[in-house]
């Protein structure tokens, strides 16, 4: 199921630092929003690829708006794992 990534805060778009089908990992910072002097990092929880950007520096968002979406990568069963 795909990764949702939401503004926690109402913030401004300071950076974005991926594009739609870039391949990120789990800790990955994803873009940056500023609030009240303060910047906040927006990462991935999940290995896989960013399949949606819905905002560009400058944006202004709402608690809870959708600002990305990363698909999970599939686990790779000839690598051993499950």
């Amino acid at each position: 199921m795909d990764e949702e990534i939401q503004a926690e805060i109402p913030a401004t778009v300071a950076e974005v630092a991926v594009g739609t089908g870039d391949p990120v990992a789990a800790g990955d910072e994803l873009m940056l929003l500023e609030s009240m002097k303060m910047e906040i990092p927006v990462v991935s929880e999940v290995d896989g690829v960013v399949t949606a950007v819905d905002v560009v520096p400058a944006d202004t968002v709402r608690a809870g708006d959708r600002i990305a979406v990363v698909s999970p990568r599939e686990a790779d069963p000839a690598a051993g794992t499950a």
